[in-house]
């Protein structure tokens, strides 16, 4: 009867711990595994003395995670395991806390990664800021944008520049204004009329900025004027509606379309299509790309609408920091292609080296 009552009493062994790699808002219950028992009640007090308050019920389990905890408070825990006509508590462990972790050792991966790409990118800043010339791949619409406002000059006809309908703290937007100046520069240097309507008043100030800026810059102050970069509305179909009235009016030769878009994007093709315009486009969204690449002569693709500031500008940060993405993107391409081809042949070396999710 004592070597039954010495069997039992150690039927439930608990341990109790602070989760690792978390905020330090759970702890951690482990215990072992015995098929005597098929049910297990938890129970937690902030004293060892004190009274034990059941916080939850589990079964077929070995572990729980107890995540209403207040970070920093001491925590005592016992549990009793409940079987066919047998019932058994473990001793009371503790004091055990949550505490947060700095750093998630789980994530080293990715600070690998992050470490592999912020070194690609200050190795080619450096490259780019000695005078080095980077090979950066040629983007067919950003290489017609001069011909095609040659086009508008040659036809005395003006140049239309809607930077999309969304406000200056996107980052579509703060690309499109990069482009901008750069068109800018070369209406102004041609003497060719740039209408620039907007939909937000801010982007409308800063547009205004960034083409008497390149007006200035190419000796052509007297060329730029405020009234053809002007706010039109906010509202979404009222923009559009009166984009198109410019259209209609004006028949600029070229247009460009260069921002953030969304239903609007094919109201707007469409139109200047129909005045027989030559159409640059370019947008990160993915759903309006099909309508962008269907009614216009040359469409930007995602990230080339972010390539582009870099490829006009030649400016060495923005230079270095596209070669150095593409070089990061490589490597990671790479990489992908051969934990494929590792899990192909039964190995998983890189898919657990990467792995990001938490089994």
């Amino acid at each position: 009867m004592l070597l039954i009552l010495l069997v039992l009493a150690n039927q439930v062994a608990l341990k109790a711990f602070d989760t690792p790699n978390d905020d330090g808002s759970s702890i951690t219950l482990n215990w072992q595994e015995d098929t005597l028992f098929n049910n297990y009640a938890i129970f937690r007090a902030i004293d060892a003395d004190g009274e034990f308050e059941k916080i939850c019920e589990v079964a077929d389990r070995t572990t729980y995670v107890d995540t209403n905890v207040a970070g920093g408070q001491e925590y005592y825990y016992r549990i009793e395991g409940s079987g066919v006509d047998l019932t058994e508590s473990s001793d009371v462990v503790g004091p055990v806390k949550a505490v947060p972790q700095v750093f998630n050792t789980g994530r080293i991966n990715i600070a690998v990664c992050i470490i592999i790409l912020f070194s690609a990118v200050i190795y080619y800043i450096r490259r780019a800021r000695r005078g080095e010339q980077l090979y950066i791949r040629k983007i067919p619409g950003i290489t017609a944008m001069e011909e095609a406002i040659g086009r508008a000059t040659e036809m005395g006809k003006p140049v239309l520049y809607v930077p999309g309908i969304m406000d200056i703290d996107e980052p579509e937007t703060i690309a499109s204004m990069s482009i901008l100046g750069r068109v800018a520069e070369k209406t102004a240097e041609y003497g060719t009329p740039l209408y620039v309507p907007t939909s937000k008043a801010m982007v409308m100030s800063m547009a205004q900025q960034v083409v008497k800026e390149a007006a200035i810059r190419v000796g052509r102050p007297d060329w730029f004027n405020i009234d053809n970069v002007r706010y039109l509305t906010d509202d979404q179909f009222g923009y559009v509606s009166a984009v198109d009235g410019i259209m209609v009016r004006e028949k600029p030769a070229t247009n460009f379309y260069l921002g953030k878009f969304y239903a609007e994007s094919l109201i707007l093709a469409e139109t200047g299509f129909s005045t027989g315009a030559i159409q640059i486009a370019g947008t990160a969204l993915p759903d309006q790309l099909p309508f962008f690449v269907a009614a216009c002569d040359y469409t930007l693709i995602g990230e080339e609408l972010y390539a582009a500031s870099a490829y006009l500008s030649q400016e060495p940060v923005q230079l270095g920091s596209l070669k150095g993405q593409d070089i990061g993107k490589l490597i990671f391409v790479i990489v992908i292609i051969l934990g494929v081809l590792e899990r192909v042949i039964g190995f998983d070396t890189l898919y657990s080296l990467f792995s990001t999710v938490q089994q």
